[in-house]
């Protein structure tokens, strides 16, 4: 009777820190997104510009002066290069993707170029609006 009652705290035990686990798994992979007062959450793609990424964040929020490119993205200048792993992609609003290594790009439309994915902004409903016309700041951090 006493080996029941000691194996099954074991496996209480051992569930709690797997489930633990698995959402501290869950977000190593979010970051967030400010922007003209707003917070979003990203779910970050699983690649090494998105590993950079965070190691960068790690030590600091990473701001972006962003323009207005082609009524379909605010793009602007990391001021870092990052690791690419361009694809032909047909982006979607709320799609976060790096380009030519070092510009990050938010859109807010479609569009189809060679980018490399770094994630997917969760809640993006009145993108464009938020975005705003002309130039806005981008700040990424990881809480």
């Amino acid at each position: 009777m006493l080996f029941i009652k000691k194996t099954s705290i074991i496996l209480i035990i051992l569930s709690f820190l797997l489930l633990s686990g698995v959402n501290a798994q869950n977000n190593d992979n979010m970051i967030k997104l400010k922007v003209n007062g707003h917070i979003f959450d990203v779910e970050l793609e699983n690649n090494p510009a998105t590993k950079e990424l965070v190691k960068k964040l790690e030590t600091g929020n990473v701001s972006v002066n962003a323009t207005d490119y082609g009524n379909f993205e605010k793009v602007g200048d990391l001021g870092f290069s990052l690791p690419a792993n361009d694809e032909n992609i047909k982006t979607e609003p709320g799609d976060i993707v790096l380009y030519q290594k070092n510009q990050i790009s938010v859109f807010y439309d479609s569009h189809s170029w060679s980018y490399t994915k770094l994630g997917k902004i969760q809640n993006a409903s009145d993108l464009k609006e938020i975005l705003g016309s002309g130039n806005t700041t981008l700040e990424f951090s990881l809480k």
